[in-house]
């Protein structure tokens, strides 16, 4: 397994990968994330450093976000001027953040993600549906922000998300949801599907520094996120037909279980340090 830490790894190694990378765009086209959930942990478990999974999962975010997001603007439910907001300020996070986290331990990496997954889980929850939007099967197709959350707020929330994306290498979806969700007063489908494009402009700017800094493994990330932009594209196009607490209880079982697994991860590289 360690052939595949590098980036010489032969195409039939890779082929593993392949049914993974489809889970984490399902999930990524229906919870509005990026595939990292999926994406970290399995590269950590294949042998990675926690530096270059975190980055790798990074670049195989970009794919799968930009098939989902694809996917809303065909289907006419992303709102443009939300998303350019939240889109810009995830790419200025990115920008400001992609170069701190390689000055952190790999242990301290791992263990402000499960406290950040952590405190997702907890303050994320549904709002009661209004009239027309109560998340049964249906119609597909969902009218944008109403009311418009006010777009200063929105980038602020894509601000945090990059930073997110480029301190811990994850795409910050599991952050902007709850956000908006419980401080933005917005639809957990519009949440969603902003979230989708705003994870992939912070995800392309922290791509670029990590493939400058040689941080990340190409070849396994274009494995990943491509077969992902397949599950991620036909989950987003269902999106509307899974009601809004059931998206908000499978939001808060995989930051859960993604605080578990980061925090196991934490404590065990600190007690093998010197």
């Amino acid at each position: 397994m360690s052939q595949l830490q590098g980036m010489a790894a032969v195409p039939w190694e890779l082929l593993p990968l392949i049914p993974m990378g489809i889970i984490a765009g399902l999930l990524a086209g229906l919870l509005g994330i990026g595939g990292g959930l999926v994406f970290s942990p399995l590269l950590l478990g294949l042998g990675l450093a926690p530096h270059q999974a975190l980055a790798t999962s990074t670049l195989a975010i970009l794919p799968t976000t930009f098939a989902g997001s694809w996917t809303h603007w065909r289907n006419g439910t992303l709102p443009l001027r939300g998303a350019a907001a939240i889109g810009f300020g995830a790419l200025g996070g990115g920008l400001l953040f992609s170069h701190l986290g390689s000055g952190l331990g790999g242990w301290l990496l791992l263990g402000l993600q499960a406290l950040m997954y952590l405190a997702l889980s907890l303050v994320i929850e549904p709002r009661n549906p209004l009239p027309g939007q109560d998340g049964t099967a249906g119609s597909l197709r969902l009218a944008p922000l109403a009311p418009l959350a006010p777009l200063a707020p929105l980038a602020l929330v894509g601000l945090v998300a990059g930073c997110a994306s480029g301190m811990l290498g994850v795409g910050g979806g599991l952050v902007m949801v709850p956000l908006m969700v419980r401080g933005l007063a917005v639809r957990v489908y519009t949440a969603i599907r902003l979230s989708t494009l705003a994870v992939f402009a912070s995800a392309a700017v922290s791509s670029a520094t990590f493939l400058a800094d040689g941080r990340g493994n190409l070849a396994m990330a274009l494995v990943l996120g491509l077969s992902a932009g397949l599950g991620a594209r036909w989950s987003a196009q269902r999106l509307q037909r899974v009601s809004e607490a059931r998206l908000v209880w499978l939001l808060r079982l995989f930051c859960l279980l993604l605080a578990i697994d980061s925090g196991r991860r934490a404590l065990g590289l600190l007690l093998a340090s010197p």
